[in-house]
């Protein structure tokens, strides 16, 4: 086994585990800066009916997750699955706008910590897998989630 193989391999391992490990490799491995306009990796999730595949997933799996689904007991899964698709969808360089409360005021009332922000990226993890969203495509999107992590955890 090379060198490379194995770095990847035990890489891969810690990703799962911590989703900071997953942002800081996705920002190593990313040659190039996105520009403006940019939908590669809109594009690298399947377009529209991709992201609304791994937004619609993400949902079911956070009501199953019995670590975070206290958190969405007041939240219609319609909605969510619509905004997450909105965000992601432009976060990634597509076409939708995403015109939702900013991320700091609809999470400031929720008392999340890290263990509960990192069980929703492992359910997205999860959701991307399911799709069939290869590993350095799933990193560029954490990359671009990551900064949120200081607006979602409030305790």
């Amino acid at each position: 086994m090379t060198p490379l193989i194995c770095f990847m391999q035990v890489f891969r391992t810690l990703a799962r585990r911590h989703w900071w490990v997953a942002a800081l490799g996705a920002m190593m491995l990313m040659a190039t800066p996105a520009r403006a306009g940019d939908d590669s990796l809109f594009r690298a999730l399947g377009g529209e009916e991709g992201v609304a595949r791994i937004s619609a997933g993400l949902v079911e799996r956070v009501y199953a997750d019995e670590r975070i689904k206290h958190l969405f007991q007041e939240t219609n899964p319609r909605f969510l699955t619509e905004q997450l698709r909105k965000q992601f969808c432009e976060l990634s360089g597509g076409p939708c706008k995403y015109d939702g409360e900013t991320m700091k005021k609809s999470h400031a009332a929720l008392a999340i910590n890290k263990a509960h922000f990192n069980a929703l990226v492992e359910d997205l993890q999860l959701a991307m897998d399911t799709q069939g969203v290869p590993f350095a495509t799933q990193n560029r999107l954490l990359a671009l989630l990551a900064p949120m992590h200081r607006d979602v955890v409030t305790r």
